[in-house]
């Protein structure tokens, strides 16, 4: 779909369709070397020429490659907060790294993949956009589910403008039945992004943009792909005229206002769930534990992976460490990519039976024990 197939923000009825560290001197392609210190295997992933080819971003550029944002190179600038709700794996995450067009916020095909609370920085002209990504609104059960769910409605309560992300393929489910709900109690009117609208047919497309913005909770309904970024820049043109006048909150070069050695935890964690089956990614959790800079430049990254039982470090571990091995070298690779940089990476597994309900780890990732 098109650009020109997706409304610009208009009612559905009237829109169209839509190891032993080697010296850096002598770093050749190799085969990272493995070590096991105190149990626990560890690798350094440092010494590995490997080409890291990012997700097509969102340029912010017209048909014809002109920037789209001269229009709001005068007059006040603006800042404001926009929270982006949405059911889990709805591509909250995918559309926020689309639009601030580098990876801050990682993704997977596993639901619950976004923990806490992510913001991405874009600019628009004269105006500064930051994007909270919050974890996806289900119904919760646990303790980390209850705090998740928390603070996505947090974000929401905070924010100049609320964004809701549904998947159009799921359609009108349990779980947007229960935001919508929410959102009608707050009194908010938002936005609505229907994502992945290349992969409905048409008529049921509009039929499912007619129920949501039946409901009144919605000032605009939006077509998009938040992977491919169609439509995607008609919502972020939309977006930055509803910011409110302000200085810029942030330095006009920074994306994310997440600490470096919480992404690098983050990026770890996203290769273990693309990597790891079933429900073992959502019993693991990584701390940085050590972040060297050196001499030649490159960085020392020590990382730990904690799991809950012995049985489920054996998983994460492999094979004789093929596992930790191939999760490892991805999480280098885009690190380095990140960074810019030579990227040695260590990465120990631990068990750690209680880190779910200590009260440091939710402090770590914003969230409130107590939910």
């Amino acid at each position: 779909m098109t650009d020109d197939d997706t409304p610009d923000g208009r009612r559905p009825e009237d829109a169209p369709a839509a190891p032993t560290e080697a010296d850096a001197a002598s770093e050749d392609a190799r085969e990272p070397e493995d070590d096991v210190l105190d149990g626990d295997l560890e690798y350094d992933l440092g010494d590995e020429d490997e080409d890291f080819e990012d997700d097509e971003d969102f340029d912010g550029e017209d048909e014809d490659g002109e920037a789209d944002d001269e229009e709001d190179a005068e007059g006040p600038t603006r800042a404001g907060f926009i929270a982006v709700l949405g059911a889990p794996n709805a591509g909250k995450s995918t559309l926020v790294n689309t639009i601030v067009g580098a990876k801050v916020t990682i993704v997977s095909p596993k639901v619950q993949t976004t923990r806490s609370i992510v913001r991405g920085i874009a600019m628009k002209g004269q105006t500064q956009l930051i994007f909270v990504d919050t974890p996806g609104i289900f119904e919760p059960k646990k303790r980390m589910e209850r705090a998740m769910v928390s603070a996505a409605w947090n974000g929401a309560q905070d924010a100049d403008q609320v964004l809701l992300v549904v998947d159009s393929r799921r359609g009108f489910s349990d779980d947007v039945k229960r935001i919508v709900d929410g959102l009608g109690r707050t009194k908010r009117q938002a936005i609505l992004a229907l994502n992945k609208v290349d992969a409905i047919e048409r008529p049921k497309l509009l039929a499912l943009a007619q129920e949501l913005y039946e409901t009144s909770v919605f000032s605009e309904v939006f077509m998009i792909s938040a992977l491919t970024g169609s439509g995607v820049k008609d919502l972020v043109r939309l977006l930055a005229k509803r910011m409110p006048e302000s200085p810029w909150l942030f330095p006009e070069d920074e994306i994310s206002d997440l600490p470096q050695r919480l992404l690098a935890a983050e990026i770890t964690r996203e290769k273990l769930f693309l990597n790891l089956h079933q429900e073992l990614p959502y019993a693991v959790t990584i701390h940085t534990e050590g972040w060297e800079e050196r001499k030649d430049g490159s960085v020392r990254i020590d990382q730990t992976i904690f799991v809950m039982r012995e049985s489920q470090r054996s998983i994460v571990l492999g094979k004789q460490g093929r596992q930790i091995k191939a999760i490892g070298a991805a999480s280098r690779e885009e690190l380095e990519a990140l960074l810019e940089r030579r990227v040695h990476l260590f990465l120990h597994v631990k068990v750690k039976e209680d880190w779910a309900e200590r009260r440091d780890t939710y402090a770590e990732w914003g969230l409130d024990f107590d939910s």
